[in-house]
């Protein structure tokens, strides 16, 4: 108790206050120094220099719309002479921050609804109808068993289904790929920036740039870096990517677009820069279901007035677009002001560590200490007890 009463009285009856105590050594000189320096190039050069922590930064409102331009001309046996535009090869039509384009397909036409031999496989392929359960399916069978089992060609049998007949055969991808001209197709990119905080707008088609000049160029990043319009086989080759590789079964894509803009600067200096990226996996950990790919139909009825359908499994690249940002920045004196504090306020740690260096660490810190630390009574205290003492 008596310990707890002691150390209650110094908290509340006893202050400190700070001495200059000047220590001549020169272990102790170059160490405070070489901290302050170091406290001195972090705010300078890392705050200051490379953060602009003199400036303020605002968010980004952005949009960006893109427009596909190419044809392509195919023959093939199932299809005949055929002309591929915009329409065909971009599904849908628009899509938040991405654009879809086909680039290798496997179509089935005639599709009606009935019944026909399921396409043979270790569960489907049969004997005879013992082997087909009634009314049984699968996720990955095309229709509903009726539990017959029939020729699906003169070799094998397999269970007839209730389904879109005939059934789709995936087994063999199109190599080359079907659409394998869509090298040669351009995107337009059109992206709009707004920081509302300092009300400045711009967008990646530069004021200067000239109709004539827009229907004629093609982003490459030494001869024409700020021309909008990218050519398939060049994004994928920018990425490190073969395109007709990646055009047989699909990939994802990303163009991301970067405003680093200084609005200290002249704002003809705030200019986009665009790179290029392969999204999904494509190395020899990972071969299971590689690319990408979805299905859709094309519905219409025949002479007969049937149903009818053209089913397509499309392969296709997913062109995703980001916009990056590293600002943007304008010189504001309230971030001036907290930054500079707060390095003079890093600066007392070169003090601190020093002391605890001379008074804790050194060979004549009990000397040091007794320098630095100097105990003063109550003045009124002791005039007292020296009158009593007389």
């Amino acid at each position: 108790m008596t310990g707890c009463g002691a150390s209650l009285s110094s908290f509340f009856f006893e202050y400190d206050t700070p001495r200059i105590v000047l220590i001549r050594s020169r272990k102790v000189g170059l160490m405070n120094r070489a901290v302050q320096l170091l406290i001195l190039a972090y705010v300078i050069g890392w705050v200051f220099v490379w953060e602009k922590g003199y400036q303020e930064v605002d968010s980004v409102v952005s949009s960006i719309t893109t427009k596909m331009k190419g044809v392509a001309l195919t023959n093939t046996s199932d299809l005949g002479l055929r002309l591929w535009d915009v329409a065909d090869y971009v599904v849908p039509a628009q899509q938040e921050n991405a654009l879809f384009i086909m680039t290798n397909m496997i179509a089935t036409l005639n599709q009606r609804q009935g019944t026909c031999a399921e396409l043979p496989d270790a569960k489907t392929v049969c004997k005879s109808d013992d082997d087909c359960d009634h009314g049984s399916t699968d996720v990955h069978s095309s229709g509903i068993s009726t539990g017959r089992c029939i020729n699906y060609n003169t070799h094998v049998k397999t269970c007839e289904v209730i389904a879109w007949c005939p059934v789709e055969n995936d087994t063999y991808v199109p190599r080359p790929a079907f659409l394998k001209a869509a090298e040669n197709f351009t995107l337009l990119v059109k992206n709009h920036i707004w920081y509302p905080k300092f009300n400045f707008t711009k967008r990646n088609i530069l004021p200067n740039t000239s109709a004539t000049y827009l229907k004629s160029c093609i982003y490459d990043a030494k001869t024409d870096p700020f021309c909008p319009i990218f050519q398939l086989g060049k994004i994928m080759k920018s990425a490190g990517q073969n395109f007709q590789e990646m055009a047989v079964e699909g990939g994802i894509m990303g163009i991301q677009i970067n405003w680093d803009c200084n609005l200290d600067r002249a704002s003809s200096h705030c200019l986009p820069k665009y790179s290029f990226r392969r999204l999904d996996n494509q190395d020899s950990d990972h071969t299971v279901s590689p690319g990408y790919n979805f299905r859709f139909a094309k519905y219409y009825k025949d002479a007969n007035g049937t149903e009818t359908r053209t089913l397509i499994k499309a392969y296709r690249h997913p062109l995703r677009h980001h916009r990056l940002r590293k600002g943007p920045r304008k010189f504001d004196i309230i971030p001036t002001m907290i930054n500079v504090g707060s390095g003079l306020a890093l600066l007392g740690v070169a003090t601190v560590l020093c002391d605890i260096i001379v008074l804790y660490f050194m060979k004549k810190k009990f000397y040091y200490r007794e320098k630095k630390y100097k105990y003063v009574e109550d003045y009124d205290q002791g005039l007292n007890e020296a009158l009593r003492t007389e």
